[in-house]
């Protein structure tokens, strides 16, 4: 197994060029399969513009005809299960996996030993856990990435049976078989997609590919040229203000 692991996953901007030529249409362009791995940590934590976003709308842009994974994984038996289906498929596709080193630290951020063990697969998709009675859910809010962790507090601290929370784990090829079960246990809710990134960034701009948008509404910041503020407090507030806004 080859992997490129950049420090941010910014820092991949630099062999943009590479990844266009020889990795996003490298099996298209000369049938040559590549299944090499890039880390690269995509998530807001309020370092900067050129800490935050490895360009995730890039790499979903290039994405068709089945050409490589895009991944955001958010936890480590399911990041081994990952890599470990990468090494079992008896074919070979580039994966780009977008987990932010944030989670490294992330007190939720942990699995059990058994979640490791032979026979488990890699979960492209995480219905809630925590409902109870899906009849009860008011709203969805679908996700990807560590922003899952700051909408599982507030759904704990403000004990909220009424709204479901969905981890996209996978996010192309696009999990479409988990996704309308979700929608078919969860029929009466409203359905949100939330986001860290702005609007015209991130993989917003992507899902219109699918039906599943056509009842989606956005949670996320707003269109902006930079994929981030350069300053703390301003991203906390927005990080705050997304939070808040999606148990509205």
């Amino acid at each position: 197994m080859v992997i490129w692991e950049a420090q941010f996953g910014d820092f991949y901007n630099g062999a943009q060029t590479i990844v266009d030529q020889f990795i996003t249409a490298g099996e298209s362009k000369w049938q040559r399969m590549s299944g090499i791995v890039l880390l690269l940590p995509h998530g807001y934590e309020g370092q900067g513009p050129e800490h935050s976003s490895a360009r995730l709308e890039r790499f979903l842009q290039n994405c068709a005809e089945y050409n490589m994974t895009i991944a955001n994984v958010t936890t480590p038996a399911n990041f081994f299960h990952l890599l470990r289906r990468q090494l079992a498929r008896p074919f070979r596709k580039p994966l780009v996996v977008m987990s932010p080193k944030s989670l490294l630290r992330h007190p939720e951020c942990v699995s059990n030993p058994e979640d490791f063990e032979t026979g488990k697969a890699f979960q492209e998709v995480y219905d809630d856990a925590n409902i109870k009675d899906a009849k009860k859910v008011k709203r969805v809010l679908f996700c990807t990435g560590k922003i899952y962790y700051d909408l599982l507090q507030e759904q704990r601290e403000k004990k909220r049976q009424d709204v479901a929370i969905v981890r996209m784990e996978q996010l192309y090829p696009f999990p479409e078989k988990q996704i309308n079960a979700i929608l078919e246990k969860y029929a009466q809710a409203e359905l949100f997609w939330v986001q860290e990134e702005p609007a015209n960034m991130g993989a917003w701009q992507y899902l219109h590919r699918f039906d599943f948008r056509k009842n989606l509404n956005l949670i996320s910041r707003k269109a902006s040229a930079s994929p981030a503020t350069g300053f703390k407090k301003k991203h906390d507030k927005e990080q705050a203000e997304l939070v808040e806004k999606a148990f509205a």
